[in-house]
């Protein structure tokens, strides 16, 4: 009877391993097939890379073919001389100081003149100390956090030449009448160190522009020497490091605390894109280390972030504008240019950099068009995502909007937070006021641009109930930016007479309802005359957590929680 059970249980434990073997070999079967499936699915819906890269240089927002059009441009156009006259005052003494004083500049930049640190360490929010020797003056990392500060940005004047002092930085106390001059521990200067050297690299890059236009190299030498100087530091500087190993590790960038405030990047991109020829001409020698020093950078733009809010998008804007003056694929040992970088943003998914496609299918209500955040947040991720959508086709003449379908979608629905005062609802991390109607401009531009009518017209129709002068403002705008890129994307929109304004009911329902942030509206009639309940919960990001939110329209005003 034993041998018989003995004989028998050997059996079942055969059996049994082979009923395991065939359940996961039948498992990993199927689950190679699912997941190749998946591949396939990401693959076919892919967007497709730009063709006919242009190799020169500038590329970012003209080449040079095109100069001579953008010249014939600002002698015909008044707001184009404007801009131009605008460049001129912000630069031209600083270039004519330069030419006698190099160092006056140059000298200004925050860097580790005399320490020459490439470690930085960081206390959480806060700086800690730094490390560590190079050949030359490295870039300074930022302060804090917080923006917050006893202590204001000095003018450049006001600035002490080549600052690296153990005592901090010597900055005026705001706190104090007169606003003495002190000397004050880095740690509790904020962001007055990104500030400093924005605004040192921001006259870089403008001279270099006007450099390209001009073909005046007094212009050229002032940029270049800001940044070399600039770009040979931050080739030897490390990724700070958390001394308490918490969560702002994943956060920070080469200067700041939030890679999405890498913003510099983006600027001396431009600028590097306008001095290329000079650089090429003069200073080829240092291409190499220009290139790698914009590709570790990027690269840490990746690494760390936020991807499933606005973070990836500020963070895309960013890489976008620095994979763009980058030369191609081929000629890095790493296989690492141009189009893998571009590639990335539309493309590929990782740990804190998601897809543009990822980000939009995660974000968007397909059904309505809403984005998983309260309106301002949410307002804000449209218009950042129509002036990507338009800066990429007009930078490679690729219009990828056909591929990110839920954006006219998302453009249209913007009204739906209006109360009947034209004042969007303001639950969760929003602010009462109009709705922007940038991102209703950038679907028209684009539009235009791929001469796409039927888009045209059902976006000036929607611009139009909107905007303020409704027979002047497509012709003329108030003001102009002094920035370069006023020449290339904030012309003077021109609509087309034939295409009339829409109704409003056209984009307002009497009752809409978004469950992705938890957000049910009812609403009737116009203006002081009109009545509307706004009411939502806490599901979605930057959302009230105290459960519910309800706010009553009645007579023009609005009750409501303290936004």
């Amino acid at each position: 009877m034993n041998n018989y059970i003995q004989k028998e249980t050997k059996m079942l434990t055969r059996n049994s391993r082979i009923s395991i073997i065939v359940i996961r070999t039948f498992t990993l079967v199927v689950g190679f097939c699912l997941f190749t499936t998946y591949i396939s699915a990401q693959n076919s819906a892919d967007i497709p890379l730009p063709k006919n890269l242009e190799q020169g240089y500038p590329r970012l927002y003209i080449t040079n073919s095109e100069k001579k059009d953008l010249q014939k441009t600002i002698k015909k156009e008044a707001w184009a001389k404007d801009v131009l006259a605008g460049l001129h005052d912000e630069v031209d003494e600083h270039v004519e100081r330069h030419v006698k004083d190099p160092e006056w500049m140059v000298s200004r930049l925050q860097m580790y003149w005399k320490t020459k640190a490439t470690n930085v360490y960081i206390n959480g929010q806060d700086y800690s100390h730094a490390d560590g020797e190079a050949p030359v003056p490295t870039v300074r990392f930022s302060g804090s956090r917080d923006y917050t500060t006893l202590y204001g940005k000095p003018k450049l004047k006001d600035i002490l030449p080549y600052m690296d002092d153990p005592r901090g930085l010597y900055l005026p106390n705001k706190s104090k009448g007169g606003q003495p001059f002190e000397w004050v521990e880095q740690s509790k200067t904020g962001r007055i160190i990104n500030s400093i050297n924005d605004e040192i690299t921001g006259l870089a890059r403008d001279a270099a522009f006007l450099y390209w236009l001009e073909n005046d190299e007094h212009f050229a030498k002032f940029s270049y020497d800001v940044f070399h100087t600039y770009m040979q530091g931050m080739s030897y500087r490390g990724e700070p490091i958390d001394l308490l190993n918490g969560h702002i590790q994943t956060l920070v960038g080469f200067t700041n605390f939030q890679v999405i405030h890498e913003g510099i990047l983006r600027e001396i991109a431009i600028l590097y894109d306008f001095l290329h020829p000079y650089i090429e001409a003069n200073h080829p020698e240092h291409i190499a280390m220009y290139d790698a020093t914009i590709k570790r950078w990027t690269d840490l733009v990746i690494k760390n972030g936020v991807p499933q809010n606005n973070w990836n998008l500020h963070q895309a804007n960013i890489i976008l504008k620095a994979a763009m003056v980058l030369q191609d694929d081929e000629n890095y040992e790493d296989k690492k240019g141009r189009e893998y970088y571009i590639n990335y943003i539309l493309n590929v998914t990782s740990a804190r950099q998601w897809s543009l496609s990822k980000f939009i299918d995660y974000g968007y209500d397909e059904s309505n068009g809403v984005w998983n955040e309260c309106p301002s947040y949410s307002l804000g991720v449209t218009s950042s995502l129509t002036e990507f959508i338009r800066d990429f086709d007009n930078t490679f003449n690729h219009n990828i909007l056909p591929y990110t379908p839920v954006m006219s979608k998302a453009v249209k629905m913007m009204p739906q937070y209006l109360f009947p005062n034209n004042q969007i609802v303001a639950f969760g991390d929003s602010n009462y006021g109009p709705i922007s109607t940038e991102a209703i401009e950038d679907m028209i531009r684009i539009a235009q641009k791929n001469e796409d009518k039927d888009l045209e017209k059902e976006f000036t129709g929607l611009y139009r109930l909107f905007a303020k002068d409704k027979e002047e403002s497509a012709q003329n705008r108030k003001r102009h930016s002094k920035g370069i890129s006023s020449f290339f994307a904030s012309k003077p929109l021109v609509l087309n007479p034939n295409y009339k304004e829409h109704n409003i009911e056209d984009y307002i329902t009497q009752t809409f309802n978004a469950p992705s942030v938890s957000w049910h509206v009812q609403r009737m009639g116009k203006g002081k005359d009109g009545l509307m309940v706004s009411l939502n919960g806490s599901l979605g990001n930057h959302m009230h957590a105290n459960g519910i939110n309800m706010e009553l329209y009645g007579k023009g005003f609005v009750q409501g929680a303290d936004p």
